[in-house]
């Protein structure tokens, strides 16, 4: 479980004054939860994301990690073990010359035998479908292939959470597809908390549940739903409701029985088939 307790967390900027990034942060992840993060730029999404495994320590209240403070430092390393980070750029987290031994370094670093090292390399690389990939060189591989290799990393570590902060922002469709495939797999097939950064709403749709972040406060949760009816509210955030969302609200106005917070294309369809 992941909790927040009153956390708020403040960076100097170096001329004597405090500019405050997230403040009095209350927020309860159950194991297995399905969770994505939205929120405009500079609305303390990343600072949330850094404080789950102790890159960054609160400035007040506590990050509790299954039982263990963030702040204990005698924690830190098993929390860094149960929580694995997966960052926008993937280049800036593959160290090895192949796969494998990219995989491998972390687990070298908890020293790990071989036999152990080499098992739960293909482990995890069946996980996220690469196992054919082991012998390749990182940087041959595609943006969204190098991603899984990232998420790949962490499962090894045996993380039983996965904090993604915008990990398609520089992908193509395609890559940002494999890469949501992986996380909803892994979610649902083998219970991994998964929290999820993302500036794309039709991302977001996709997750159980919806926090919403600005000015450095939690201002919205609840499901995508629920969080996309309100789009008088986003829309003061200068968040976009989902193109699908959008269509359906039009319909609506012009006189169809179509209910203005359809999210998917496939609800979509129904509805529309039960008006012919």
């Amino acid at each position: 479980m992941i909790k927040f307790v009153n956390v708020s967390h403040s960076y100097n900027n170096g001329n004597e004054s405090i500019e405050e990034s997230i403040s009095n942060i209350n927020l309860d992840i159950e194991d297995g939860d399905f969770i994505a993060i939205i929120g405009s730029n500079g609305s303390g999404k990343s600072t949330f994301a850094k404080h789950v495994n102790g890159l960054l320590l609160p400035s007040e209240g506590d990050v509790i990690i299954d039982n263990c403070n963030t702040k204990d430092k005698e924690h830190i390393w098993n929390i860094r073990k149960k929580v694995g980070m997966v960052f926008q750029n993937p280049d800036n987290q593959l160290v090895a010359t192949t796969v494998e031994d990219d995989i491998a370094f972390g687990l070298e670093n908890i020293g790990l035998n071989e036999k152990e090292m080499q098992e739960r390399v293909k482990w995890a690389l069946k996980q996220v479908d690469m196992l054919c990939f082991r012998s390749y060189e990182p940087h041959l591989l595609s943006g969204g292939q190098k991603q899984k290799i990232v998420i790949a990393g962490a499962l090894a570590m045996r993380s039983s959470h996965l904090i993604l902060d915008e990990p398609t922002s520089m992908l193509d469709p395609k890559g940002r597809k494999e890469v949501l495939e992986i996380v909803k797999k892994l979610n649902k097939e083998k219970n991994i908390t998964i929290v999820y950064i993302t500036h794309f709403m039709s991302e977001a749709v996709m997750f159980d549940k919806i926090v919403v972040f600005e000015k450095g406060k939690i201002v919205l949760t609840g499901s995508p739903k629920d969080i996309f009816l309100q789009k008088n509210v986003l829309d003061d955030l200068k968040l976009e409701i989902p193109q699908i969302t959008r269509f359906a609200r039009l319909l609506n106005e012009n006189g169809l029985d179509i209910p203005i917070n359809i999210i998917d294309e496939k609800e979509m369809l129904d509805k529309l088939c039960l008006l012919i």
